[in-house]
């Protein structure tokens, strides 16, 4: 087995609107968010408030993470590869993506860390900088970006991989996981329902378990990708 691939970290987020409702917005960002919505309508008869409901988690400038799911690779017993799965959460966004800093900080492959993500170069790595940002945080250095040379940046987009310079190509993972025969992360919730799970129904605990299977279903992806069949 490539001892490289213990050097990679999946993750996945899930992110929701930082206030539950458009009207709760704070007076500086109602008309920011109108200007946003404007170019985001698919039907014009939907109301600022009704667009910020569906979309406003997936922009960083109203959004917020609120668990990071994150899985590595060992050897068990057998020296056979196993993936170990964590979902990180916390009382405040900033207390979570200081927990999960420090894990890209004291990670055993230093330097040689690989974080993987689907749709993670569009998504996750940005929204998780630019929230860090806002937080007032320092990137850790699997994230910052700043000065480094493409070549350089450790960054695996399982996403990116499956579109092979095709840059008009979208494909979900769920999508991906039924084409390479991985179970799918999808049971009672969807990326669709996040928002209003967390805001609504007040359920975290569901949204990390849907966030977990997310992380095992990618690990299992980027394997099948690289050409291997391990039973994680």
């Amino acid at each position: 087995m490539d001892p490289l691939l213990f050097n990679i970290l999946f993750l996945d987020i899930e992110t929701a609107a930082q206030y539950k409702t458009y009207e709760e917005l704070p007076e500086r960002f109602r008309p920011l968010w109108d200007k946003k919505a404007s170019y985001l309508k698919t039907d014009e008869s939907l109301s600022s408030a009704e667009v910020y409901n569906e979309r406003a988690a997936i922009y960083s400038e109203f959004g917020q993470v609120i668990c990071i799911g994150i899985g590595g690779l060992y050897l068990n017993e057998d020296k056979e590869p196993r993936l170990k799965t964590k979902v990180l959460s916390a009382s405040s966004e900033k207390e979570l993506l200081e927990k999960f800093s420090a894990i890209l900080d004291k990670h055993r492959a230093k330097n040689s860390l690989q974080l993987c993500a689907h749709n993670g170069k569009e998504f996750d790595f940005p929204y998780l900088s630019r929230r860090m940002l806002i937080n007032g945080l320092k990137l850790p250095e699997a994230l910052d970006l700043g000065g480094k040379k493409p070549w350089e940046i450790n960054h695996i987009d399982t996403m990116e991989l499956w579109k092979f310079g095709d840059y008009k190509k979208f494909t979900s993972l769920d999508l991906l996981a039924a084409v390479f025969d991985i179970p799918s992360s999808k049971s009672d919730i969807s990326g669709a329902d996040v928002n209003r799970v967390y805001h609504e129904e007040n359920d975290l605990e569901k949204i990390k378990t849907y966030c977990e299977r997310d992380v095992a279903v990618l690990a299992q992806l980027y394997l099948k990708m690289r050409g291997l069949s391990y039973q994680l």
